[in-house]
């Protein structure tokens, strides 16, 4: 009972073969004899018809459509940088006048929570410096350079991928240039007169995929060069800024702390003295 099942299947299966292959045939001759038919004005037309975007992402296939993507990632990373990067968002001004405001009035807590909740770089840099200038200058200088090293370092770690999509882009292409002189060449396998429209459809593949390619790694390759120096100059500047206010925030507070150490004076000596030391006249 099952072979009569599986026997009749296979029948309705070769049938539709049948049928598929002699409707192919028919389509082909029909073609054929259709081919040289359209007259001078409908020429034109057929590009026009046929360059579609539906076509396009035909011809360029699943490997052009990733290029794609990764152009689409390249294009959000170029401009996430840019409003990243720029320079009054590493050093604001609004921070850095209320910043020295606090220090000329001496509020060194004051200027100390600014820096703590402000996100900037300079901010951050500050807050790693400050938090180590009880143990002196030098510390603080060091600790400010450790900060700005580490957040140089992440946004190279991020600029990084540009390069990556970069050297990617050539690969892809190349791969689909491959694949594309394949399909060529597989036509011209076949033996006899080959399809002209499946050699072209190969030869596309592969120029247009070898185009898309270039095309990622072009601009990757320049605004990696580009955003890597710009970091480089930011984490200079920073640097900059950063040692000289920390340079302020010491000397003042060493000069609050001098102050603070003189106000006293001679007068108020005997009046330091422990209770119940009687307090000594000078002598006439």
């Amino acid at each position: 009972m099952h072979g009569k099942w599986i026997g009749l299947v296979a029948v309705v299966c070769a049938a539709a073969m049948v049928l598929t292959a002699s409707e192919h045939v028919l389509g082909q001759e029909d073609q054929a004899k259709t081919a040289p038919a359209p007259t001078a004005p409908a020429a034109p037309q057929e590009p026009a018809s046929s360059g579609g975007i539906g076509e396009f992402f035909y011809i360029i296939g699943k490997i052009g459509i990733l290029i794609l993507l990764l152009s689409v990632i390249l294009v959000a990373m170029i401009v996430w940088l840019f409003l990243d990067l720029r320079q009054i968002n590493a050093m604001l001004l609004d921070f850095i006048s209320a910043f020295e405001d606090a220090l000329g009035k001496r509020r060194f807590k004051e200027a100390f929570d600014l820096a703590r909740e402000d996100g900037s770089m300079i901010a951050r840099v500050l807050t790693a410096g400050m938090s180590r200038m009880q143990y002196g200058l030098h510390e603080a200088r060091l600790a400010a350079e450790a900060m700005t090293d580490s957040l140089k370092t992440r946004k190279d770690h991020i600029i990084a991928y540009m390069a990556v999509l970069g050297t990617l882009g050539p690969l892809f292409g190349l791969v689909g240039t491959v694949y594309g002189m394949i399909l060529s060449f597989a036509e011209l396998g076949k033996g006899g007169t080959p399809n002209p429209g499946e050699l072209a459809a190969g030869i596309s593949h592969a120029l247009y995929v070898t185009l898309l390619g270039i095309s990622l790694s072009i601009p990757a390759i320049f605004f990696y060069s580009f955003f890597r120096n710009r970091v480089a100059r930011i984490a200079i500047d920073v640097s900059l800024l950063a040692d000289d206010l920390l340079t302020q925030v010491y000397h003042q507070s060493r000069r609050t702390g001098a102050e603070a150490g003189a106000r006293p004076g001679p007068a108020s000596a005997a009046t330091s003295a422990p209770s119940g030391a009687p307090a000594q006249r000078p002598s006439a």
